[in-house]
């Protein structure tokens, strides 16, 4: 909200045309890799721990050079753009939670508790990061699908009569809240080995 000046409406245009925008994207990428690597070629990305430069160097081998270079600046964009908008949640989250001043030694506090552990963890593991990356996602379910809607119920539930009130009734918080659950769950399974592989 404070990048919007408590303008709603900029807020909820925002996360409509984000989330539209993210989908296109992913969609378009799905398209684009199941349809040019090989299903067997799947084998060999997977041993090699489902990295994204494996994913790549398969992409390049059934593929024209151009197409590999675009694949390739796509993928460095994606990571970059993913890795701004984590942090510059996180970094926000971290001033909140801890009360960090909003000056510029309280943003350099922000910083350093938001960047020294991933970047130490980087360095310590070099191929942590398809794990680091799914228990972002784990946490990123409490945190931007559960919190949200158990949010928007206690505030359904203190503020009855307010002049704002997102689309859906308790039905629709219950069903974000059970997928959360459901995508939490599975993420678990998927990481004790309780679900199917592809091998």
């Amino acid at each position: 909200m404070k990048y919007y000046h408590k303008d709603s409406g900029a807020v909820v245009r925002s996360l409509v045309y984000g989330t539209l925008l993210a989908l296109a994207i992913y969609i378009l990428w799905q398209y684009v890799i199941q349809g040019n690597i090989a299903r067997e070629a799947f084998k060999q990305v997977i041993a090699e721990g489902g990295n994204i430069g494996s994913l790549l160097k398969q992409m390049g081998n059934s593929s024209s050079q151009t197409v590999s270079q675009l694949l390739n600046a796509f993928s460095y964009m994606a990571l970059a753009s993913s890795f701004l908008g984590v942090s510059l949640g996180l970094f926000d989250y971290i001033a909140d939670f801890f009360k960090f001043s909003d000056d510029g030694c309280g943003r350099a506090k922000s910083a350093l508790v938001t960047f020294a552990p991933p970047t130490l963890a980087a360095l310590l593991f070099p191929n942590g990061f398809l794990y680091a990356i799914g228990f972002a996602g784990l946490a990123a379910t409490v945190w931007a699908v559960i919190v949200p809607a158990l949010m928007a119920r206690a505030s359904r539930r203190r503020f009855p009569q307010s002049d704002y009130r997102a689309p859906g009734g308790r039905g629709m918080i219950a069903f974000i809240i059970l997928f959360g659950l459901i995508n939490a769950v599975a993420h678990c399974l998927a990481l004790l080995g309780m679900l199917p592989v592809f091998k």
